[in-house]
C-alpha cells in the first residue's frame, strides 16, 4: 500500500474535500481519502492499479492540483 500526503492550494472548505473523496474514490485501487481544508492538503492510501500519476491526474482535472 502506498500512502502521499498531498498540498492542494484550491481547497477552501469542507465541500471541496468531498469532491476530492467522491472523485479520487471512483478510481480503482484507492482505498482512503481524508482531507483537512484549514490546512490545505490530503492524505490518500492506494493499491494497484491506482498509481500516482493517476491520483494527480484526477486532482488536475478536477481543477484541484497538487500543488
Amino acid at each position: 500500500m502506498e500512502r502521499k500526503k498531498f498540498s492542494i492550494p484550491n481547497i477552501t472548505c469542507g465541500h471541496c474535500v468531498m469532491t476530492i473523496q467522491r472523485e479520487l474514490g471512483e478510481l480503482e485501487g484507492v482505498s482512503k481519502v481524508e482531507g483537512d481544508p484549514s490546512r490545505k492538503e490530503i492524505e490518500v492510501e492506494w493499491d494497484s492499479p491506482a498509481t500516482l500519476e493517476k491520483i494527480k491526474a484526477t486532482l488536475e482535472e478536477i481543477n484541484y492540483p497538487a500543488g
